[in-house]
């Protein structure tokens, strides 16, 4: 079975490419590319924003998907223990991770284009800019399962929400 550190250490090995119009921040440490721009390619965008999780948000489900954001997704690597985008491997990769703290990001986005990225990875699909570094983690190019992977994203666009 692939683990998350086999994808890393892959990923690690991609040579730097240096692309023409890269975005603002493209190769800089702490440069998150415009937020605006979907990860998924445009001939699929409508389909994926129409997909809806199977199941709702709950405090069990927000637990759930933080253990997966910490340990077994592997998630904590890149975006860091608070989804800032700043774990031990970001300094690694050419844009910083997704800061799922953002809520600029959450207006932006929907669940079902994360988790097309969630199973697709974001090396640079979209053709209008470079790769992320973002790797596919939900089966079967992944490691984590699909339902893992509604978890961990519910749990990381709860994250940066005040907490009343």
């Amino acid at each position: 079975m692939k683990t998350f550190l086999g994808f890393l250490s892959g990923l690690l090995l991609i040579p730097s490419i240096a692309f023409a119009g890269n975005p603002t921040g493209y190769g800089q440490a702490g440069g998150e590319f415009d937020i605006r721009v979907a990860r998924v390619p445009s001939g699929e965008l409508a389909k994926a924003k129409k997909v809806k999780p199977p199941f709702q948000p709950t405090p069990e489900i927000l637990a759930e998907g933080k253990k997966i954001f910490l340990r077994r997704g592997g998630c904590v690597s890149c975006h860091g223990a608070e989804g800032k985008g700043d774990g031990a491997a970001a300094k690694n990769l050419p844009i910083q991770p997704r800061n799922f703290t953002n809520p600029k990001f959450k207006k932006y986005r929907k669940l079902g284009e994360l988790m097309w990225v969630l199973k697709n990875g974001s090396m640079g699909q979209s053709g209008r800019v470079p790769g992320t570094g973002m790797l596919p983690v939900v089966q079967p190019k992944g490691f984590i399962t699909e339902e893992e992977g509604w978890k961990a994203l519910f749990y990381e666009m709860s994250l940066g929400k005040s907490k009343k």
